[in-house]
């Protein structure tokens, strides 16, 4: 086990998952604490990497495309405060940092873990029941309807409406943006054959944002409903390729072969693996593990 504990969170390698728990720090964004702990399999992840800086220094975590859905809602568009992946770290913990990055590239790597997008979602989304008031309205989500009632600030035409009910099985995509400069932010629910180009702040199936302090909440609502509809890969009817890219790993570091590698790729990768064994990146236990793995492709 390795763990690092910070003002801004915990994170614990247990096993084969990764625990992260917010801290209680004023920095924390209110995302982060609403969503509370995570528990991220490690067959989830693509990689991990930590950055110094001069005081402070940053560990961020890379899931695999489609894992998970608060991200393919989101876009990758959450920002420092509110990004669940993402922790500070102490000038004076970066070798904590370093230790734990180093046993979750291990692990992931004598897991032969693949690096490449899955078709399936492999962490569960907010529970639900949640509802959220922000911008023009309040999105609530019971796990089959989402219903969205305005307030005053409402513009007249879409609020004249009144409240909508837009049932899971009608809801073909969601979509969560945060405001940005001088352009509103929205949580958007696209309906199946309804089409709509109109801004959210005239779209009935939209809350408009407008930069407060909880809309990043409503990226909560939109995971949820996320969760809950067809994967983007198996909506489009992709078939995942075969990922012969190895685990999730920086350059200079050996994934495991792929079948139809060839004799000499395969005396490469042993050779490195003794290297790592040398400079004490793999314990000796860990060597024969992984160097079983290449020998059964010989």
């Amino acid at each position: 086990m390795a763990e690092i504990i910070q003002r801004d969170g915990t994170w614990v390698l247990d096993g084969d998952a990764l625990r992260i728990t917010p801290g209680r720090d004023r920095n924390v964004g209110l995302l982060r604490r609403e969503l509370g702990e995570l528990l991220v399999p490690l067959e989830a992840l693509a990689g991990i990497s930590f950055e110094q800086g001069k005081r402070a220094g940053r560990l961020r975590l890379r899931l695999r495309d489609g894992a998970d859905p608060l991200l393919t809602a989101t876009g990758g568009r959450l920002a420092e405060p509110h990004d669940p992946y993402q922790l500070l770290v102490d000038s004076d913990r970066y070798g904590v940092a370093e230790y734990l990055v180093d046993e979750v590239r291990r692990t992931l790597l004598l897991d032969s873990v693949a690096a490449g997008p899955v078709d399936a979602y492999l962490l569960p989304g907010p529970p639900v029941p949640l509802s959220v008031s922000a911008g023009d309205g309040t999105a609530a989500f019971d796990g089959e309807r989402v219903r969205l009632e305005w307030n005053w600030k409402t513009e007249e035409s879409k609020a004249s409406a009144g409240a909508r009910d837009l049932d899971i099985a009608g809801i073909e995509a969601v979509e969560w943006r945060p405001a940005v400069g001088l352009e509103n932010g929205c949580l958007r629910f696209r309906l199946r054959h309804a089409p709509t180009t109109a801004p959210a702040k005239y779209d009935p199936n939209a809350v408009e944002l407008w930069g407060f302090r909880k809309d990043p909440l409503m990226a909560l609502v939109a995971a949820a409903v996320q969760a809950r509809l067809p994967h983007p890969a198996a909506a489009a009817g992709d078939t995942a390729a075969p990922d012969a890219g190895g685990p999730a790993l920086p350059a200079g570091s050996v994934p495991a072969p792929a079948p139809g590698d060839d004799h000499d790729v395969l005396l490469r990768r042993l050779r490195e693996l003794g290297e790592l064994r040398r400079d004490g990146v793999l314990t000796e236990d860990e060597f024969t593990k992984a160097k079983q793995a290449v020998l059964k492709r010989l």
